[in-house]
């Protein structure tokens, strides 16, 4: 199992041309005259606050506590970030060429943002290894800039044969994890070349082994295809699985899955395979769209689809797999025909094959994952069983939400059975919009069906199927869902036990995080697989383990609960600590053996952390609770260790409760430095009740995990900073919340403003979303602080807050002078099959669509905005052309 890292992979480079308006900025602002105070707090800088200095290299941002852990073979490395730091820098902060080239940011930030990170871990099957998988920073722009080929919505690198700017690990190093809680000696795996690049690290199921792949550099720049390497986990030795040298791993979609301790089922690139296909000189004849049967099309602005027949035959030449089974000890067999394979799951009992692959006709107005659909069973060495399913293209999925694709989907093997598969088929022609009970039923049926056998009906849902978390026979947890409504149910089955009739165990808003009863703990199978953990007391009963985030109007207390799945009642045997530290139960430790669990032998792998401290592992025991500390990460950031932190509360002018978390930076003191400016930012979010929408989401006592495209680098410039203010947008019943997005809009940002200026802060505000930094678009935001004055507030964001932040320049410009915005969509009638939250198209909502167009308004906005869009977006909703969209007269 794996704990993965949220990081974002982007290097802070802005033009050299913004370091002067950086000086010109900071002096600004160190002669802003003070406000008077309430007495909480005084913000308005009366002479420059002493940024921070670095006190040497530290790992770059703390590991998140993301449960279950995510599979490597699912994500390549398993980390978003694992990717390469520039290979030189200069050391100090002077200017480019001001013709052009990047520069770099102030040292305090660099020493933050260039750090190493820290490393993922993965706990081996038994629970009595742990792997660390290290990383490099960030990546260098010549890795970013490498040519990719933009195909059927996937970006593909054509040397390496995988998708386009995929992160890596650069290293690996194995812990025993012993019965006190810790850690052996690192073994380092070694025999992979030096400067290798490693992806998709797993275990064998016995845990003797691993597998990941390894490419390194070539001579030209370009990065070598990927070979699959195994190595002994006792001594740490490696070498490729493959005898020769000449076979590759084809990982476009799946790359490879162990199907017993000692064999390995992979796609690698067809032996035979030759050259890619070149473009015709002349195109065969004009590109023709029709829509001779009249059908109703509605998608959403895809980019990096196919355009042509070359097109069709690019994407067939990179994503075709020949699938081949693999032992350790060299002996290959090629089951199956060449084929855009998108899938391949082994049964639990090691005798099939689930695979899945997509087949033209393709289409040019989707991306392949609506291309037609193959699943088909296969016995482990590539014999044909029976056909699961071959869907058609579905081009015309409605755009309402929760509409499906027509025919099988959600198609898995049951992880508690041997070879039982699942999956679930619509009865509402996959149309959300059409009233229908049931509108989806769940079916199963063994691999191989003998006599004519029928597919059997597990359970029948009113609602969108959601998933199943399987225990046993008389167990099984079954999650349905409606967005318009926030409806969620959850219920109890016996799969086998027919006599046993279904019941709702919960029945909530999705909305409501206080009600949240936490989600099932499971437990690790011999065959590898999870079911939902059952634990047994001295008394009679069937109890399961509830893992919830708890949170309150104080904030999240996460929880443990033992819950009687057949009374209801709980009994909570573990709660974070409400005071200084945050905690959380990040998995089962105790179940990498097989039979019962009793409470008195529970073992948990929990974190800890607080406002200055950064996470840590614990392994926790029962019957006693005695936690033992596995990890000692030094702090990320030591410069910014003693940071303060405050969260606060406050009311927009509807009556809608909204927080923010507030930063200042270390050492910071009122009657000494004065007030500072502050740097403000958020994201709009929609909600269907206003008690939702108030409710407090997150923990004071959370570290600050400070990513390389964070506005919390700002600290170590000695700016406080106003993080994560609430923007809700409210529709409540049968009112849409964007009928009256600018009103709430605005109300919101009024309220944040008002809250902080009550204060004491006299703010230079910045908005800004924190959901991604492009990789190809530096952030020039710096180039705009020379406009920014200091008694002004600034307005900004990313995406959806890019959307925002021009919104509220036209319809809010009593609060702010200017605005960056990154990124975003401003003319609504570009997308007019919905975006964001929205499922209404223009002509159903065309009022809705201009007001919430800045575009629309632009004639009003009459403070400087900054528009920055990255040139390669993909993203459907912010296409590039958006950036055109929007002019200040």
């Amino acid at each position: 199992m794996f704990l993965p890292k949220v990081y974002h992979r982007f290097s802070l480079l802005y033009p050299s041309c913004a370091a002067s308006s950086l000086r010109s900025f900071s002096s600004e602002l160190s002669s802003v005259s003070s406000i008077p105070a309430s007495g909480i707090l005084r913000f308005a800088r009366k002479k420059p606050f002493k940024p921070m200095t670095s006190r040497g290299a530290s790992a770059s941002s703390r590991l998140s506590r993301l449960a279950p852990f995510a599979s490597a073979a699912e994500n390549g490395a398993g980390d978003p970030n694992g990717s390469t730091a520039p290979s030189s820098r200069p050391e100090e902060d002077e200017e480019l060429s001001s013709g052009g080239g990047y520069h770099l940011p102030p040292k305090e930030i660099r020493d933050i943002v260039d750090a190493p990170p820290l490393p993922v871990l993965s706990f081996s099957p038994h629970r009595d290894k742990i792997l660390f998988l290290k990383r490099r920073a960030l990546p260098p722009l010549s890795e970013l800039a490498r040519p990719e080929e933009k195909l059927a919505g996937v970006r593909i690198d054509g040397n390496s044969n995988t998708r386009s700017r995929m992160s890596f690990y650069t290293g690996i190093g194995i812990h025993e994890l012993m019965d006190d809680g810790k850690l052996g000696p690192e073994r380092e795996v070694h025999g992979f070349p030096d400067g290798a690049k490693i992806n998709f690290v797993s275990w064998s199921r016995d845990g003797q082994h691993l597998s990941f792949t390894v490419r390194v550099d070539e001579e030209d720049g370009s990065s070598s295809k990927l070979r699959v390497w195994v190595a002994d986990v006792e001594s740490g030795k490696a070498r490729p699985l493959f005898e020769s040298p000449n076979i590759y791993l084809n990982a476009i979609f799946d790359s490879f899955v162990w199907v017993n301790a000692s064999t390995l089922l992979v796609c690698i690139i067809p032996i035979s395979r030759g050259s890619p296909p070149k473009k015709p000189l002349v195109p065969s004849g004009p590109k023709i769209q029709s829509n001779e049967q009249q059908n109703v099309v509605q998608v959403r602005t895809y980019q990096d689809l196919l355009k042509d027949e070359y097109d069709e035959d690019l994407f067939d030449y990179y994503a075709t797999s020949q699938l081949a089974l693999v032992s350790l000890d060299g002996t290959m067999k090629l089951i199956g025909p060449p084929a855009v394979y998108t899938s391949i799951d082994p049964s639990p009992d090691e005798k099939y094959v689930l695979v899945t692959s997509i087949h033209r006709p393709y289409s040019y107005i989707v991306p392949c994952g609506r291309f037609p659909k193959k699943a088909e069973v296969w016995t482990i060495d590539g014999k044909f069983v029976s056909e699961i399913c071959d869907l058609p293209l579905a081009e015309d999925i409605p755009i309402a939400f929760n509409s499906v694709r027509r025919g099988k989907r959600s198609i898995n093997w049951r992880p508690d059975k041997p070879s039982t598969l699942y999956w679930v088929e619509t009865q509402d022609g996959g149309d959300a919009k059409v009233e229908v009970a049931p509108r989806d039923i769940v079916y199963m049926q063994s691999a191989e069906a003998v006599n004519g056998e029928q597919p059997e009906v597990l359970h029948r849902l009113d609602l969108r199927y959601g998933g199943i978390s399987w225990c046993d026979d008389s167990l099984a947890l079954v999650y349905e869902s409606w967005y318009k409504t926030r409806r969620t149910r959850t219920w109890v089955i016996s799969p086998d036990q027919k006599d046993v009739i279904p019941r709702i165990l919960f029945d909530r808003s999705s909305e409501d995080v206080y009600s949240d009863p936490g989600s099932p703990m499971m437990r690790r199978t011999a065959a590898g697989t999870y079911v939902i953990a059952k634990i047994k007391k001295q008394s009679d009963g069937t109890y399961i383990l509830l893992n919830g985030s708890g949170a309150t109007p104080e904030g999240n207390v996460p929880f443990l609960d033992l819950f009687d799945i057949n009374t209801g009642s709980k009994e909570r045997i573990w709660e974070s600590d409400k005071e200084k530290y945050y905690e959380t139960v990040v998995a089962l430790m105790s179940d990498h053996t097989d039979g019962e669990l009793y409470i008195d032998q529970l073992k948990i792998l929990t974190s800890k952390e607080s406002k200055t401290e950064n996470t840590q592992y614990f392994l926790m025991t029962w019957p006693d609770k005695k936690a033992f500390q596995i990890t000692n990460f030094p702090h990320p950031y030591p410069q910014l260790a003693l940071l303060q932190k405050e969260m606060i509360k406050y009311q927009r002018k509807d009556g809608v409760q909204l927080t923010a978390t507030l930063y200042l930076p270390p050492g910071y003191s009122p009657s000494k430095d004065g007030p500072l400016p502050c740097l403000f930012w958020s994201y709009p979010g929609e909600f269907k009740s206003k008690d939702a929408a108030g409710q407090v989401r997150g923990s004071p006592n959370e570290f600050a995990g400070i990513g390389p495209t964070s506005a919390l680098l700002w600290l170590a410039r000695g700016f406080a900073i106003l993080s994560g203010p609430t923007i809700p947008i409210i529709g409540e019943g049968d009112e849409e919340a964007n009928d009256r997005y600018v009103e709430q809009l605005v109300a919101s940002a009024e309220a944040a403003v008002e809250e902080v200026i009550q204060r004491g802060v006299r703010l230079f505000m910045y908005l800004l979303d924190i959901v991604l930094l492009l990789h190809v678009s530096p952030p020039y935001l710096l180039l705009l602080l020379q406009v920014a004055y200091p008694n002004k507030i600034a307005v900004g964001g990313h995406s959806y807050g890019a959307f925002m932040t021009a919104n509220l320049l036209a319809h809010a410009p009593h609060l702010f002078c200017c605005g960056i915005a990154r990124s975003g969509a401003y003319n609504r009638t570009l997308t007019p099959f919905g975006f964001q939250n929205e499922d209404r198209t223009l002509w159903e909502a065309t009022n809705t669509y201009v007001e919430m167009s800045p575009f629309m308004s632009a004639n009003k906005i009459r403070k400087p905005i900054l528009l920055i869009h990255g040139e390669e977006d993909n993203n459907s909703g912010t296409l590039t052309m958006q950036l055109f969209c929007l002019g200040c007269p």
